[in-house]
């Protein structure tokens, strides 16, 4: 009886460890993804731009915990988003990391990965976390707690194993070669685990992000780009170009899709996965397209979310309005450490652990993204584009702060070559990534068909835009001088300024001085590593 009572003591003991155990978190960022899985495709319906793709991993994770139908960045350019979402704020409450180009981390602001690390957390990463930005990856501990000797070809994942192909490599072969790169970084990772040691590791991969090779979505997935006949959102110009464009964006988001894989295989290995919050999701929408990066319509700021894990409930997907700051307090929370209290983000634990699904928190009603600097907007020279939006089930309202300046920076060079216009992002309207379609828009500017589309990607913008997303979801009929949308246009306007002076954003306090003025706009300064303007193949911004 008394063995019998130690055997039953022994089990209480080692359940109540387990229960204590601080889960772990593994998050999956990838540069410039948008809102795309298969998985997308049931909830949206046929007919979409994710018809073609097929992300068999991130649709598991979805399926077995949580999908998010409308998570939103905080801004769609690389650097403010991720600051955003490592300090759990509003990119506006940022200091200088609200700005790509320029961007100086401030060491005062909380950074999620630092908490969970002095929590007792072993903490890593592979790849870009936060750049361009100085130091590099600032809010993780710079590159302390880097772990990509085993290769970080993957980030350049079409030019590799297209070369690899060429060298007599099979494609599959290639891949692998690629995968076991990123397996080998985690496990070096792992290897410097204590003993039950919770982890916090992020993997960022920039292979989504341009330059990619030209075609490599048919070469090398056998994505048919013919397939996105007649699917296009209407800003995009349905011509072979742009579908070609579109299939190989896909083939690198169908990369990172099986990177994924990599670490579900690794984490159930380690007897992990179910001990893990699992995350999967991207800095903003598609570079080098229309209304995409840089942009504050759905096609720039609409990303993926799928959760996994730590007890998450799972098999649901969630209408919750949710902008990617709010994982900075997850995290936090998750780890046993209470979130400080400058942060702007709201915890999603209550909404993971819930069994409900569509609308689960009646407050996640809405989201409020913005933009200033990204590359060098503006005519008048290094000028931001300031931006702020409000998007609720029903509507997107836009406030333009500065309509005279241009959304996508300066014209340029028109009359540049295509291949130059496809390989210099600079040249011409710098806030959109150079890229096929960028090329094949400039060229048709003049051509009568394309010109709508043309100066839907390029052309000054009025101070209030509103779309009307049930009319028009692709978000190009604005509706803010029509009198029978006033009433809804004040009321967003109102609700939008409501929040941005509750949080204290510069852009609305003395004219929004803060952001026109050196260091935030005029020439870069002499305290940060200058960008090369001249991005050869393969090259990330």
């Amino acid at each position: 009886m008394r063995f019998l009572s130690l055997i039953i003591l022994s089990l209480l003991l080692q359940l109540s460890s387990a229960a204590e155990r601080k889960p772990n978190i593994v998050f999956c960022f990838a540069d410039d993804m948008g809102r795309y899985a298969s998985l997308y495709q049931q909830l949206d319906g046929k007919g979409t731009l994710n018809d073609l793709i097929k992300t068999p991993n991130i649709d598991r994770i979805a399926k077995e915990g949580v999908l998010f139908k409308n998570a939103h960045v905080c801004a769609p350019s690389c650097t403010p988003c991720r600051s955003s979402l490592l300090s759990g704020q509003y990119f506006w409450r940022t200091g200088r990391a609200a700005i790509l180009q320029g961007a100086k981390w401030d060491p005062k602001i909380p950074a999620f990965p630092l908490l969970l690390k002095d929590a007792g957390y072993h903490i890593g990463k592979s790849y870009k976390v936060w750049s361009p930005g100085s130091p590099a990856d600032a809010p993780y501990g710079e590159q302390a707690h880097a772990y990509e000797k085993a290769g970080r070809r993957v980030n350049d994942f079409s030019e590799n194993v297209t070369k690899m192909v060429a060298e007599g490599k099979p494609v599959d072969a290639a891949k692998q070669e690629l995968y076991d790169e990123v397996a080998r970084n985690f496990d070096a990772f792992i290897a410097e685990r204590k003993d039950g040691q919770p982890f916090c590791f992020w993997y960022g991969p920039t292979n989504v992000h341009r330059k990619w090779i030209k075609g490599s979505g048919a070469a090398l997935w056998k994505l048919d780009p013919d397939q996105l006949k007649g699917k296009l959102p209407a800003f995009l110009p349905d011509v072979p170009e742009v579908r070609e464009d579109l299939a190989s964006y896909f083939g690198e988001i169908m990369a990172f899709d099986a990177c994924v894989g990599v670490f579900l295989k690794k984490l159930e290995a380690l007897g992990e996965l179910d001990n893990t919050l699992f995350v999967v999701s991207g800095d903003h929408g598609a570079p080098g397209f229309p209304h995409g990066k840089c942009n504050l319509y759905d096609f720039g700021t609409h990303v993926t979310l799928a959760v996994r894990g730590a007890g998450t409930v799972g098999g649901r997907v969630v209408d919750d309005f949710v902008n990617l700051m709010d994982l900075a307090p997850t995290y936090l929370e998750l780890g046993g450490v209470t979130p400080p209290a400058v942060m702007t983000g709201r915890s999603l634990i209550k909404v993971l652990r819930s069994d409900k699904s569509g609308q689960v928190d009646p407050e996640r009603n809405f989201v409020i993204t913005g933009r200033e600097r990204h590359v060098e907007s503006a005519r008048e020279g290094f000028l931001p584009y300031p931006q702020r939006a409000l998007r609720t089930p029903d509507y997107l309202y836009i406030l333009n702060f500065k309509p005279d300046r241009m959304p996508m920076g300066d014209a340029g060079k028109l009359d540049a070559s295509a291949e130059e216009l496809t390989e210099n992002t600079h040249l011409s309207f710098a806030d959109m990534d150079s890229s096929p379609t960028k090329a094949w828009l400039i060229g048709e500017r003049n051509n009568p068909q394309w010109k709508q589309h043309f100066d839907w990607a390029f052309a000054q913008r009025p101070r209030e835009e509103l779309y009307a997303i049930g009319k028009d979801p692709f978000e190009i009929k604005n509706v803010a001088n029509d009198p029978d949308y006033a009433t809804i246009r004040d009321q967003m306007r109102e609700r939008l300024m409501a929040e941005l002076t509750k949080t204290k954003d510069p852009r609305v306090e003395n004219n929004g001085a803060f952001f026109e003025t050196a260091p935030m706009a005029g020439p870069l300064p002499d305290d940060i590593v200058k960008p090369k303007r001249n991005k050869g193949p393969g090259k990330k911004k």
